[in-house]
């Protein structure tokens, strides 16, 4: 309060002297009115060319940087960050060149925008760690849009990636949106990034069973089923089961085989359902928890 005091007192001060100069010596005053008005009228005029060019430079510079970024297809939503961004930072510095030019000290005002950056960044730090998240993700790619990924305990198909957050459609059709901070920072487990997967069963059958013939069996299925394949196919192996473990009561099989990721669900259920229903036709029976009991008399 005392300071806006003493600037108009300052203001006054001044004031009265112009009007004494008039007084004393009108003609020259005028004469230097009139100086000092040209002279303001040239920055002015020298303001707005600068201004006018800028703006015309930074419209080619925007231009020219988002053909520059279709080229190298990069992301829709980081482009338009990208573009953006830059259009802002070029307006503000033409903005500070522009006032600077009227004759205007521009360290206040850059040390205003500052604080004004610090006070916005300190209200909005959960914000600024998903933005950069965000930034980060769109950067690196771990996953796109149409991804079935799992993390932060959820799992579905990514829908939309923009620049704060992510959104999953879940396999039961929920929608979850995921910040971009927490979920970069995080694991995430992409199951759609590679080409092929493998798919794991475990098959437990009753003590007794002929391992040979049951090895036998689930590779003859697993054969039979275009969508299997083997180490023709780069990246994949030939299909495998083994007698794995002995347990308290069955022996337990592990099988495994390889497909597209598309086909890993499909294959896994169809699989399943062949081994059930085909196994026993081979004298296979398959193994439940039972207890044998003997009797003394």
């Amino acid at each position: 309060m005392r300071a806006f005091i003493l600037q108009i007192d300052s203001t006054l001060v001044s004031i009265e002297q112009v009007a004494e100069n008039i007084i004393k010596n009108p003609s020259g005053t005028l004469h230097q009115f009139v100086e000092t008005a040209i002279h303001f009228g040239i920055k002015v005029l020298a303001a707005i060319v600068i201004y006018v060019i800028g703006a015309w430079i930074i419209k080619r510079v925007k231009r020219n940087l988002n053909r520059l970024l279709e080229r190298k297809h990069t992301d829709t939503a980081l482009a338009g960050f990208i573009s953006s961004f830059t259009s802002i930072t070029l307006t503000v510095l033409l903005i500070v060149i522009t006032v600077s030019t009227l004759g205007v000290n521009t360290t206040s005002f850059a040390a205003l925008l500052a604080a004004g950056g610090v006070a916005i960044g300190a209200s909005l730090s959960g914000t600024v760690q998903n933005f950069a998240g965000g930034l980060m993700i769109l950067a690196f790619k771990p996953f796109k849009s149409g991804d079935y990924i799992e993390a932060q305990g959820y799992a579905g198909t990514v829908t939309t990636v923009s620049i704060v957050s992510t959104t999953l459609t879940t396999p039961d059709n929920r929608t979850v949106i995921i910040p971009n901070g927490a979920l970069f920072n995080g694991n995430i487990n992409n199951f759609s990034k590679n080409p092929l997967r493998r798919v794991d069963w475990e098959l437990g059958v009753e003590y007794g069973t002929d391992a040979e013939v049951c090895k036998k069996a689930i590779l003859e299925i697993l054969a039979s089923d275009p969508r299997v394949l083997d180490h023709q196919t780069d990246g994949a192996s030939d299909p495998f089961a083994e007698l794995s473990s002995l347990a308290d009561s069955s022996i337990i099989f592990k099988v495994r085989a390889w497909c597209k990721t598309g086909d890993y669900w499909d294959l896994y259920f169809n699989i399943l359902t062949r081994l059930y229903n085909e196994l026993p036709k081979s004298g296979i029976s398959f193994a439940f928890p039972h207890l044998d009991v003997n009797i003394k008399s």
